[in-house]
């Protein structure tokens, strides 16, 4: 029976929308990850948005719950039920049917299709929800209808918005199976499984400034249920485990199969850590969550990274995950196609990350153990980082090592040592946002307030100083002549790096004075610029005309930046998201999600279509928005970016449309050119693009001509491709004409007879000396032949033997010791090597001596 498909179809034929499972990111700054049905459906619950014209929807949502607030991470294996990834069945009613209704229909599904005996369900109620058991008794006997309080059975989004009492569906799987003193209805065993719960939306709830709540009646009560599939497919199937379900038996009797073993009660929890951690990485990522540091690609390196340590426990030093793939799709590629589509691109990022953390894990279990076997109560913090910084280990992997053993690190000291990194690399990072420095910034904000950026509409303003800062940031009344300090404008035009994009520079001028701006800076929300006084003085509260020279050029590389992401998405595909950008006036460097090195033609590709965006001219629009309106409009945020109520966003026709606090220019044809100067890697799953447009891309095109026209003059005015062949050819036949004489085999110079064997015995100064012996065996009938090579400070001697008593090994034992050196071979050839060349002459007398008394 596919559970799924009878569930969706169900509420199809009762007039609901069947409605696809949403991306596992949300459109929602408050979470990391689709954790529950009703996320896609939270801004029609909330007014957000008009009611759909169809009010009833239904869903199998792929959800998370492996890092923010909702995170079941440390609890799988160890449980019977919780999952990193599992799918939530859910239908959903926008002011139209209620309780009644939605009872019925949940009763109906789970007694007449999934056909669950009556007499092992069980219901439970708000306390105060008289309406509920009154509906519920039409179906189930009121002994089987249990009442709790708001912790069990009141359902809210927080402390304001939709909220209302919810009602659970309970299966009860068997005394005879759980009789701990937790199993009963409402404890912590697993006796009671929770299967479905039906949420019943009727209130508003609002919350007072001195914390009183209040709940008023809405006038459109709706209707929001979960049913969570993989239990109930273990319950259909008379298992008490999920992992004993054909959801997961199929993947761990695959890993069975490599390990070389069966699991065993020991073992069995390695096994189903594994199978579970496989499914939420793979959806990850091919829904274009890589591996990373920060955010979500973080919380899938982690998942990752605890399945490879459960396979390292099982035997395995080599990655192993990416052959139980295939057996993923088996089971859940019909339903999910995007697993089937992008197969051989997850397969290598999870080969990819395996291989990264296999080749520290020995080392960093070594360390783990070692510092295990000095540990009595509480684990050190400080090898706790070592582990994360230097082995790749994550916090909650050693947490969760620790916890097999019972014990617990010293998360103080860890946490000390974290933020003293961060820190560290706060202070030297040069990127966007406010800058960590020294000065009380906060006492300068309460004195003054925070000045006004008026650049977007300006690039000269008069304006008035209000602040002047000597070098070491401490406040003063004027900076005289030649010295360098930071000022602070009552209105500045001057845009503070920010959101990838570098501080302006410019100057401060009046009748009198001149001071320039060297680069412009955020300080806890004061704008602050750096200035260094030409002559005269500059005082407090003097008025001046700022005047910025470098934003054209910058606002060219900024809307270029637009126009390559967007380029780069058709290109590669939507997965790639920005991982950092860089926007200076002579250059850009945006960094994105992708798994290997773009090839020429992708590059090419690229750099075509942004140049063609170029130029069709596509108009430049800035507008302020509300940000739910400005995400309707289907405007790109950066994960992690802090967004307010009202947004800024840029867009340029149908082919960008961003979040964007930048300057930007009117048109894309202002652009002027772009070029790519260089594609690389930054990490793992992160490439970098450097390009440069408007006046740099000028200067790029015009080194290549310089460069070009030397190569010209170099192969005398012809044709640079038909020169450079010419004398590549040239080369060619240099070399073989080169060779061809080094490895000539004229004969040497000392060559005698003794009896019927020829004898040869010379130095030779150039040639290979190989070469020379192997063609002289090969011309003669009997032969005994050494040679002697000096090379630098160092000898060569090789020797040969054909058809005679002289054995080549032995030859060369008696030689080689009298320029220092030693060797030997077989009978037919030797070689050795010296380091005296001043014996070279005495060898040679001695050989000849050794071939005589040999013969």
């Amino acid at each position: 029976m596919d559970i799924r498909k009878e569930y969706l179809e169900f509420f199809k034929n009762k007039g609901h929308d069947v409605v696809s499972s949403m991306p596992l990111v949300p459109d929602d700054p408050t979470l990391m990850f689709t954790n529950a049905g009703m996320v896609q459906f939270k801004d029609i619950f909330t007014g957000a948005v008009p009611k759909p014209a169809n009010p009833t929807a239904t869903s199998c949502q792929l959800c998370v719950r492996a890092g923010g607030k909702h995170n079941d991470l440390e609890n799988v294996g160890y449980t019977a039920r919780h999952h990193t990834l599992f799918e939530m069945l859910g239908n959903f009613s926008f002011g139209d049917y209620f309780k009644k209704d939605a009872i019925a229909y949940a009763w109906e599904f789970i007694t007449v299709n999934l056909e669950l005996p009556v007499d092992k369900l069980w219901v439970t109620i708000h306390d105060t929800d008289d309406e509920a058991f009154e509906l519920w008794k039409e179906h189930i006997s009121p002994d089987k209808i249990k009442r709790f309080g708001d912790k069990d059975n009141f359902w809210s989004m927080g402390d304001t918005g939709p909220c209302g009492p919810c009602s659970e569906i309970f299966y009860d799987q068997g005394e005879e199976h759980f009789n701990t003193e937790e199993d009963y209805l409402g404890g912590e065993g697993d006796r009671f499984l929770e299967i479905w719960n039906l949420v019943f939306m009727q209130y508003e709830q609002t919350k007072a400034a001195d914390g009183t709540i209040t709940r008023a009646s809405l006038p459109k009560p709706s209707i929001d249920t979960g049913m969570g599939l993989e239990r109930v497919i273990a319950i259909k199937e008379g298992v008490l485990n999920n992992f004993d379900s054909s959801n997961f038996q199929p993947i761990i009797k695959k890993l069975e199969e490599l390990a070389g073993q069966k699991a065993t009660s020991e073992t069995i929890g390695s096994y189903r850590v594994i199978a579970d951690h496989l499914r939420a990485a793979s959806f990850m990522l091919s829904q274009g969550i890589l591996f990373g540091n920060e955010g979500r690609p973080y919380v899938n390196r982690r998942i990752m990274r605890r399945a490879v340590r459960h396979g390292y426990l099982l035997g395995f030093r080599t990655p192993f995950l990416s052959e139980m793939y295939d057996t993923l799709c088996e089971i859940l590629g019909n339903h999910y196609t995007d697993l089937v589509d992008q197969a051989a691109y997850v397969k290598e990022q999870i080969t990819l990350e395996e291989a990264r953390f296999f080749k520290t894990i020995d080392s960093g279990m070594t360390l783990f153990n070692e510092e295990l076997a000095n540990t009595k109560d509480v684990f050190s913090g400080e090898i706790a980082f070592k582990l994360y910084d230097e082995k790749g280990f994550p916090l909650d992997l050693t947490e969760d090592m620790l916890r097999e053993k019972n014990l617990k690190v010293d998360n103080e000291k860890f946490n000390s040592l974290m933020n003293a990194q961060k820190a560290k690399a706060k202070a030297a990072w040069k990127g966007s946002g406010d800058s960590a420095t020294e000065g009380d910034f906060k006492t300068l904000l309460e004195k003054y307030g925070e000045n006004e950026f008026v650049g977007y509409e300006n690039t000269s303003y008069k304006t008035k100083i209000t602040a002047l800062l000597d070098e070491s940031f401490k406040e003063v009344t004027t900076l005289e002549k030649g010295s360098t300090g930071w000022v602070m404008l009552e209105k500045t035009p001057f845009y503070a790096t920010s959101g990838g994009q570098a501080g302006d520079i410019g100057a401060l001028e009046d009748n009198e004075h001149i001071a320039i701006i060297e680069e412009t800076s955020k300080f806890y929300g004061l704008n602050l610029s750096k200035v260094k006084v030409e002559n005269s003085t500059i005082s407090r509260g003097e008025e001046v005309d700022a005047i910025v020279v470098n934003r054209y050029e910058v606002a060219k590389h900024h809307s270029a930046t637009h126009l390559l992401q967007s380029a780069l998405k058709m290109v590669l595909g939507d997965t790639v998201a920005q991982a950092g950008s860089l926007n200076e006036s002579a250059r850009l460097r945006f960094d994105f999600t992708y798994p290997k090195a773009m090839t020429t033609s992708q590059i090419e590709e690229v750099e075509d279509l942004v140049n063609s965006m170029i130029a069709r001219g596509i108009q430049g629009s800035v507008e302020e928005l509300d940000i739910e309106d400005a995400k309707k409009k289907g405007a790109i945020a950066m994960f992690g970016e802090k967004y307010g109520n009202r947004v800024r966003v840029v867009e340029f026709g149908d082919v960008s449309v961003e979040f964007c606090g930048g300057t930007h220019v009117k048109n894309s044809h202002d652009i002027g050119s772009f070029y790519i100067t260089k594609e690389s890697g930054v990490s793992a799953g992160v490439r970098r693009i450097e390009a440069v447009c408007g006046s740099a891309a000028i200067s790029y095109a015009k080194s290549f001509m310089n460069k070009y026209q030397e190569v010209q003059s170099e192969v005398k005015n012809q044709d640079a491709i038909t020169g450079i062949k010419k004398l590549k050819d040239q080369i060619k036949e240099l070399k073989k004409e080169l060779e061809e004489a080094q490895s000539s085999t004229a004969a040497p110079i000392n060559e005698i007879m003794v009896g019927d064997v020829k004898v040869v015995v010379d130095v030779v100064k150039n040639g290979d000396i190989k070469k020379i012996v192997d063609d002289l065996k090969n011309a003669n009938e009997k032969l005994a032949v050494l040679l002697l090579q000096p090379k630098g400070e160092k000898v060569m001697i090789v020797a040969g033997s054909k058809n005679t008593n002289v054995k080549a090994g032995d030859w060369i034992k008696n030689i080689a010791p009298i320029v220092g050196g030693g060797g030997g071979g077989r009978p037919d050839f030797a070689q050795a090597g010296g380091k005296d060349v001043t014996k070279v002459e005495e060898a040679k007398v001695a050989a000849i001596a050794y071939a005589n008394e040999n013969l």
